[in-house]
């Protein structure tokens, strides 16, 4: 069943993407959560472009230089190895380079399990006429 709905996901994901340019980049990926040791001390959850994180959302920070890769503010993209899509809601601070941070909610010992791996993701632009 696992492996039908990821499918089937996929399948969705790609038919959305016509007239689009698909991009795929190995980065490495951490884990994050809306805690305020690990964001804004005020404000754990609420993003550096303004929206508010919650528990269960698929949502990723990423390193500024891949945003004008096109990974910019709402761009959906695939994890290799992860259900489903992910949304880039945040950026990380400008020390990091190719990079993202996978969000966690509130559960800090599931973002240490996740640790740091290297992943592929995949993203589309629009494809320029």
């Amino acid at each position: 069943m696992k492996r039908i709905l990821f499918c089937v996901s996929t399948l969705l994901f790609l038919l959305s993407c016509n007239n689009k340019k698909e991009h795929t980049l190995e980065v490495t990926a951490t884990a994050y959560n809306s805690l305020p040791e690990q964001t804004h001390k005020d404000h754990a959850a609420i993003t550096a472009w303004g929206d508010t994180l919650k528990p269960g959302m698929k949502s990723i920070a990423v390193s500024r230089d891949l945003i004008p890769k096109g990974l910019d503010h709402n761009t959906e993209v695939k994890i290799k190895g992860l259900d489903g899509n992910y949304k880039v809601l945040d950026k990380m601070n400008k020390r990091w380079e190719k990079k993202i941070d996978i969000y966690f909610g509130v559960g800090r010992e599931k973002a240490l399990e996740w640790g740091k791996k290297q992943v592929e993701i995949t993203w589309y632009t629009e494809e320029e006429q």
